[in-house]
């Protein structure tokens, strides 16, 4: 039982946390494509990004709010935490003076306090596939993972 509960408050976070920065993406738009457009990384692809980002933000919260994906919805939460956590770190060590693209109150944490928040969110997400797979008695050589 506490583990079922576990699952539904790191997947209640992750669906808030998408939704709430595709939100604030899609509401301030102009300024979420500028300020992309404004990193030494991904200058070139800007524009399908700031389609892409928030979308698929908000693609991992359906998944992680209809049981028979929240697994698939789990893993795509740790990549994209790994993904976004990996680019603050690339950023970061070439130049700080690139502002946050992300939405909302996010935006206003420091580069450092950023890192930490999406560690942490790495973290819950390893927590929670492996609560989840336990729960689905799931195991990596078992048959749901023949098929996926």
């Amino acid at each position: 039982m506490m583990r079922k509960i576990i699952i539904e408050i790191i997947c209640i976070s992750f669906i808030l946390l998408f939704v709430y920065t595709a939100v604030s993406k899609f509401i301030d738009y102009d300024n979420f494509r500028g300020i992309i457009g404004q990193s030494p990384l991904i200058t070139k692809f800007a524009t399908p990004l700031s389609f892409i980002v928030p979308i698929g933000e908000i693609v991992i919260a359906l998944m992680l709010a209809i049981p028979r994906y929240r697994l698939k919805g789990l893993y795509a939460s740790f990549a994209a935490m790994v993904l976004f956590t990996t680019y603050i770190i690339v950023l970061v060590t070439l130049s700080e003076k690139v502002p946050c693209s992300c939405g909302g109150v996010i935006q206003r944490m420091s580069w450092t306090q950023h890192l930490y928040f999406n560690i942490f969110f790495v973290l819950v997400a390893l927590v929670g596939i492996v609560l989840q797979t336990k729960a689905e008695g799931n195991t990596p050589n078992g048959p749901r993972f023949a098929n996926a």
